[in-house]
């Protein structure tokens, strides 16, 4: 392993990068590597560089193989070897240059923490404990940061007792030493500012909102003055305390110790307005905590950049308190209320110097912070939102809030009329602010969905908004130009489609702009408003007939900004632009005309490009979703005959296309595109009757066990196995390549917690797409594996997997895969086992069932019910009723058994198409799966021979049927059920019982 400091340095450089990652795989699978890893890190004498890439790589093997299902699993030996050796690593990277080092070995036991605390680690804290030292701040500090790397995801994490007892554990181990080192570390740092221990307190404020974010432990309760006393409490005196030396430059982004102080505090305190206010009232804190947000950011004038985070916090504590209702004889008044949009909003509106140059210099992180409005970040967000949160409070501050903000806008929009810098800020500020107290509510998928009724949006677009968006490049600044983008935007769903369709020529126009944010807003507006639904339904406002007119100029000028860039890097680098590439593709569909052809070929040219050096996952995805579109768009076009009623043949455009990137990919082990490659050839070849030759020569490839190793690959690779089966299983069988598949399923699939689900639904295709003869040597061993997982490594959604894997066997009408062969298959295995089977799992389960699973299981059971002898003899007879009883609970969901293969193959009937949302079903990459929303292939209703919405039918047939044959047993075995529904279901098919 001696050349691992040489490959962690080369795996950062793109040109010998693939080569170091490989060389670093077949290490890490060695045993002891990992303490190899951390000795590097520890390790003084080795390069910054060398010792930084060994702690993210820990990291991230960490990550990705401490489950015992992961690809790669680390052993067991090498766990509880290297956890003992963590915390004191943390504890001797205490140097302030290894403080990025230190930040992801505290990462490793998070990581560590989140999945074997306690149990698998029941001394990580009192290690912790036992490290504080009264004597060395160093020391202290790591561990502090060490706890706050384990607790900090307790702000996100769902309750529950298992949670709560892990917490009361800590608080139980932790928490006395704890308010012992703030008590220590408090006093000496009043007395003496010292940057060690200020960082120390830093830490300790963080982590006491760690350990109240779920619950207040009694202690906290009974220290609450000692912490909230308005005057004399320690969170009151860090508010106050702000020494000279440590202030850092007020233009500089990194904030001054003190002032991060302060903002965790009051993160704290809006916390305990949110979920403890009556401890608040007990101390009359808020009062106090106001006072000196008003005496910090209340002056009536911006504060420095490094002041950012401060003020953004003090405002969101504001809104915060605001919105709580408890202190509305603080916040409600008409002086108090302009006394906030004077003091407070107004202020921090304005656009500063770094501003305008972030606009300019990092355009693409300026678009990303605008439209993160879910998470409050900038002062100016944090001001529009207290302006938002004072026209909450009642109708009365509404009218009051809007008429006061009203009156300064309009002085901004006649400030705005003058030349230069002073009047495009002030008119920026102005559109800011109206947005701000025009929105009551919104998302970012959705926009604003509940406006002040006080205002009007349509008018105020027309009367100060329409003419910027109108304006050429030379007509107005660039900054107005994205403020009137940003309010289509921002106001789609309050505008009429009729007002959405006249603009969009409009941002179209503004894609032509030299300006990255202008360009860049554009697309993000047609993005969201091409993706508008009618009302609350799943249909389109936008169809393909509406953007026909201008899709191949969108399109062409879209990819045009993407293909100027000469670099992989900077190719991939906006990924809004491709966002909007795939959004204009899924909604065009057949508008596209012959054009499509040409946009498959810039698209293929830069997925070559980006290939070289894959760096964005969201614009990765992106592409693959417009190409996925595109062929969407054949299939879309041949179940509705466009084109003049012909039946067009344009797949041969897409394969030529295509497979010669994608065998570069698959040769190149590109592992970010592999998924995206097989998901892809899977739709392409369900656009074919039969297997081209093609697709033939590259399922040996498929069938070999390295490709599976790769998590990510197995659905599309699932997805593509299918597509197989469904065209030849015949060729497949006579080449004897289902023996491979089999093999897949029970090695691969089945024994993975993380991978089952894919398992049985290639099982479902083989069952139902390969005869019984073929597979009859192989089934009694399908059934063992299923069985021996069940019994080795149960869980919930595998018991779920299972029962409907049985139930589809039941339904599928296969030659010889009757409900008695599968029943005898099983009791061959050991007697009387399917009994057990259908009472422990199959009738528990059955009302567990989702909606789409439920004409399967209703008609499986109908033929278990009525064409099986083994159902109607011991032990098995005993079930019957009680199955009957679940047969009857199923039919109280009748849509369950309405056929979508239809409308799932993409007819255009209101789901194939009008269901694809970019941010609902692929929100970007992900690394163990990125599933593309246009490539989804649907299978064919397995059971549609017992009808499409008449299933009733086919089981009343089956039951008149077996009436008729033994009437006798079907009233015995009926009557055993004292159930008046049940009575009722069979004289509703004619049987009287």
């Amino acid at each position: 392993m001696s050349d691992i400091p040489k490959l962690l340095l080369d795996s950062l450089n793109p040109h010998t990068r693939k080569q170091a990652e490989h060389a670093l795989d077949s290490y890490s699978r060695q045993p002891a590597f990992l303490i190899h890893l951390l000795q590097l890190v520890l390790a003084t004498s080795n390069d910054t560089a060398v010792r930084l890439a060994a702690s993210v790589y820990l990291k991230n093997r960490v990550r990705l193989g401490w489950l015992d299902d992961d690809e790669h699993p680390i052993s067991l030996t090498d766990k509880e070897a290297l956890k003992p050796q963590l915390v004191p690593a943390m504890i001797a990277l205490s140097r302030p240059n290894e403080k990025a080092i230190r930040a992801q070995i505290a990462e490793s036991v998070s990581l560590i923490a989140e999945l074997d605390f306690p149990e698998r680690w029941p001394d990580l804290i009192d290690q912790l404990v036992q490290s504080i030292n009264n004597d060395d701040f160093n020391i202290n500090l790591g561990v502090l940061e060490t706890a706050h790397s384990i607790f900090r995801s307790w702000r996100s994490q769902a309750r529950s007792d298992a949670f709560w007892s892990i917490i009361k554990l800590v608080h139980s181990k932790f928490l006395a030493p704890y308010f012992g080192l703030f008590q220590l570390t408090i006093s000496r740092l009043l007395a003496s500012p010292d940057p060690l221990l200020a960082q120390t307190m830093a830490v300790l404020v963080e982590l006491f909102y760690d350990l109240t974010c779920q619950d207040l432990a009694p202690e906290f309760e009974d220290s609450h003055e000692v912490f909230f006393a308005a005057e004399t409490g320690y969170f009151m005196q860090l508010m106050e305390w702000n020494p000279p030396q440590l202030h850092t430059d007020s233009d500089e982004p990194t904030p001054s110790l003190p002032s991060r102080i302060r903002t965790a505090v009051l993160e704290i305190a809006e916390l305990y307005v949110k979920m403890y206010p009556e401890m608040l009232a007990r101390s009359q804190s808020v009062g106090a905590f106001v006072k000196k947000v008003w005496e910090l950011v209340g002056g009536g004038k911006q504060l420095g950049i490094a002041y950012d985070q401060l003020v953004s916090q003090s405002l969101r504590f504001i809104a915060t308190a605001i919105r709580s209702g408890a202190y509305r004889d603080i916040f409600e008044t008409r002086d108090t209320i302009q006394g906030l949009i004077a003091g407070v909003v107004v202020p921090n509106l304005p656009l500063r110097t770094r501003d305008v140059e972030a606009f300019e210099d990092t355009p693409l992180e300026y678009v990303k912070g605008e439209l993160q409005i879910s998470e409050i970040s900038t002062p100016r967000q944090a001001a529009a939102d207290v302006v938002k949160a004072l026209a909450g409070v009642s109708s009365e501050s509404e009218v009051v809030t809007t008429t006061l903000v009203f009156e300064w806008i309009s002085r901004a929009l006649v400030e705005a009329t003058q030349v230069g810098e002073y009047g495009w800020k002030s008119k920026d500020a102005a559109v800011y602010l109206f947005e701000a107290l025009a929105t009551r509510s919104g998302t970012l998928t959705q926009g604003v969905t509940a406006t002040n009724p006080n205002v009007n949006i349509v008018q105020w677009f027309a009367d100060n908004i329409f003419g910027d968006l109108q304006a050429g490049a030379s007509g107005v600044h660039p900054v107005l130009q994205v403020d009137a983008i940003r309010y289509l935007y921002t106001f789609r769903n309050q505008l009429t489609k009729e007002q959405l369709v006249s603009v969009l020529p409009l941002l179209l126009s503004r894609l032509d702009s030299q300006d990255v944010v202008v360009y860049t807003y554009s697309a993000v507006a047609l993005d969201r408003i091409l993706s508008m639904r009618v009302g609350d339904s799943t249909t389109l406002m936008f169809s393909s007939t509406d953007v026909q007119p201008f899709a191949l100029r969108l399109l062409n000028a879209l990819l045009s900004k993407i293909e100027v860039q000469q670099s992989p890097e900077r190719v991939a680098e906006n990924d809004f632009l491709m966002r909007c590439v795939a959004r204009v593709v899924i909604t065009a569909k057949q508008g596209l005309g012959e054009g499509y052809a040409d946009v498959l070929r810039r698209l293929v040219a830069i997925l070559r490009v980006i290939a070289k050096n894959p760096s964005n996952p969201n614009f990765d995805q992106y592409i693959f979703e417009s190409i996925s579109g595109l062929i969407l768009r054949v299939q879309f076009m041949r179940l509705n005959r466009f084109i003049g009623g012909a039946l067009p043949d344009s797949i041969t455009t897409f394969e030529p296309a295509l497979f010669p990137p994608f065998t570069e990919i698959l040769q190149g082990d590109i592992d970010q595109y592999i998924p995206y490659v097989f998901q892809i050839l899977a739709q392409m070849l369900t656009l074919h009757r039969g297997v081209p030759v093609d697709y033939r020569a590259l399922l040996p490839f498929l069938l070999t066990p390295a490709i599976w190793s790769q998590k990510g690959s197995i659905p599309g690779l699932v997805s593509l196995l299918r597509a197989f089966l469904v065209r030849d299983a015949a060729a497949l069988v006579d080449a004897g390549q289902h023996i491979p598949v089999l093999g897949i399923v029970q090695q691969r699939l089945v024994p993975s917690k993380v991978n089952d689900g894919w398992g049985f639904e290639l099982l479902q295709s083989v069952v139902l797409h390969i005869p019984l003869n073929s597979l009859r040597p192989y089934f009694r061993q399908i059934i063992m594996t299923l069985l021996t997982r069940m019994q080795q490594n149960k869980t919930n959604s595998f018991v779920y997997y299972f029962v409907y894997f049985l139930l589809y066997m039941l339904a599928i009408n296969v030659d010889g895969l009757t409900p008695d062969y599968l029943i005898q298959t099983v009791d061959e295995i050991q007697p009387g086992l399917w009994s057990q089977i259908v009472t422990n799992f199959v009738i528990p389960q059955t009302n567990q069932l989702v909606v789409k699973d439920r004409k399967v299981a209703v008609v499986g059971l109908t033929r278990l019910l009525t064409q099986s002898t083994h159902s109607l003899e011991d032990p098995n007879v005993k079930a019957w009723p009680a199955l009957m009883e679940q047969l009857v609970g199923l039919f109280k969901e009748p849509k369950a058994f309405a056929s979508t293969a239809g409308a799932d193959a993409g007819t255009g009937s209101g789901t194939g198409m009008t269901n694809i949302d970019l941010e609902e079903q692929a929100a970007g990459y992900q690394a163990a799966y990125s599933k593309l929303a246009t490539a989804v292939v649907q299978q064919a209703d397995a059971v549609a021979y017992a009808g499409n919405g008449d299933v009733q039918s086919y089981v009343s047939g089956e039951f008149t049927r077996l009436f008729n044959v033994q009437p006798d047993v079907v009233r015995t075995l009926a009557g055993q059920q004292q159930n008046q529904s049940l009575r009722s279901f069979l004289l509703s098919l004619g049987i009287s019982v």
